[in-house]
């Protein structure tokens, strides 16, 4: 009967430590779900307000300290709109989207880092979005950070360090706003 008993004991034990870990497996599934639903609504957004040039649209999109940081944001979208031709026939995503979160203290935050091909009836694009989706304690920092569009043949060239566009050698490069660096 004893045998029985730590048997017992132990078995339980095994169980309750083990459904902690798929507890964790499940919400981190279900985060990513959210994650890649919240990338997609965004990148709706910006193609609906893209194919209706609605700037207002598009620059509400935009985080507060986003729009304070970037250079010439009102510039770098008219550019965006004469760059971006065509109506969008479909997209899909490229890879991603990946998320960093951290919870300071309470202080939450989270990015959605995510990378799209737009194809129109006239060109392929490539769209990386920075979307700051979480700040706990500053709402000015969240919605987009950085949109950059560029050709899909020139997705390559944006990762290439000679280019200096998100990297400067082994130095990541931080962009802002709209971004159009290759025209």
């Amino acid at each position: 009967m004893r045998k029985l008993k730590i048997s017992f004991i132990l078995i339980f034990n095994m169980l309750v430590l083990s459904s902690c870990s798929l507890v964790d497996i499940r919400l981190k599934m279900l985060n990513e779900v959210d994650d890649e639903a919240i990338a997609n609504a965004r990148l709706e957004e910006v193609i609906e307000a893209l194919e209706n040039q609605d700037k207002d649209t598009l620059k509400a999109l935009f985080s507060k300290q986003a729009l304070d940081e970037s250079n010439d944001f009102d510039i770098n979208m008219n550019q965006m709109f004469e760059f971006f031709q065509g109506e969008v026939d479909s997209w899909e995503k490229s890879s991603g989207p990946s998320a960093s979160t951290s919870n300071n203290h309470g202080h939450k935050t989270k990015q959605i880092n995510s990378y799209y091909f737009v194809n129109t009836d006239k060109q392929k694009y490539f769209f990386l979005l920075h979307d700051n989706s979480v700040d706990t304690d500053n709402s000015d920092n969240v919605g987009l950070y950085l949109l950059l569009i560029v050709k899909a043949e020139d997705r390559e060239k944006i990762y290439d360090e000679n280019q200096k566009i998100l990297y400067d050698g082994d130095e990541k490069i931080s962009r802002v706003g709209i971004y159009l660096p290759l025209k």
